[in-house]
């Protein structure tokens, strides 16, 4: 499982449907969570991830340093399936998803990461809908942008 996750201002994400928008989820300070699902990922991987999601301390401490969690900073939390975090450009230039899980597999665990990250963080968690055609729209803050992946915990 591979998440980019976002320290942020504000996020939201639209639904586009048949030409109109909806909007899916909003939050202001936080953290947006861009998540991929792959091949063979499990419970286990939801778990860890939610986890290092939720104790990431990149919110400053008051003293200039990324000291405070997304738990300790009482922030909110918007998590978007994307299974193109999997893209593999190996040969050519079109990417290859062929990592990512099917929609059968990911979305359960999709679900799942979000329930495990709202027990964390003890708050609701913002979603965009899985499958969906959506517009995500952030205001970085710093920017600060780090990526986790279940199997590659050195990333």
């Amino acid at each position: 499982m591979r998440a980019l996750v976002q320290r942020v201002k504000s996020a939201a994400v639209d639904i586009v449907e048949n030409g109109r928008k909806s909007r899916s989820g909003e939050i202001a300070s936080g953290l947006a969570v861009l998540l991929a699902v792959e091949n063979g990922d499990c419970e286990a991987d939801a778990s860890w991830l939610a986890s290092k999601v939720s104790l990431l301390r990149v919110f400053d401490d008051g003293q200039g340093h990324m000291n405070v969690s997304l738990i300790d900073s009482g922030g909110d939390a918007l998590v978007v399936s994307q299974f193109t975090l999997y893209g593999n450009l190996r040969k050519g230039s079109r990417p290859s998803f062929n990592r990512s899980a099917k929609p059968e597999i990911s979305n359960p665990l999709y679900e799942r990461f979000c329930s495990l990250l709202e027990e964390k963080i003890g708050k609701s968690v913002q979603r965009g809908v899985f499958g969906a055609y959506m517009e995500l729209s952030l205001v970085n803050d710093g920017p600060v942008t780090i990526i986790l992946d279940s199997r590659n915990k050195d990333l």
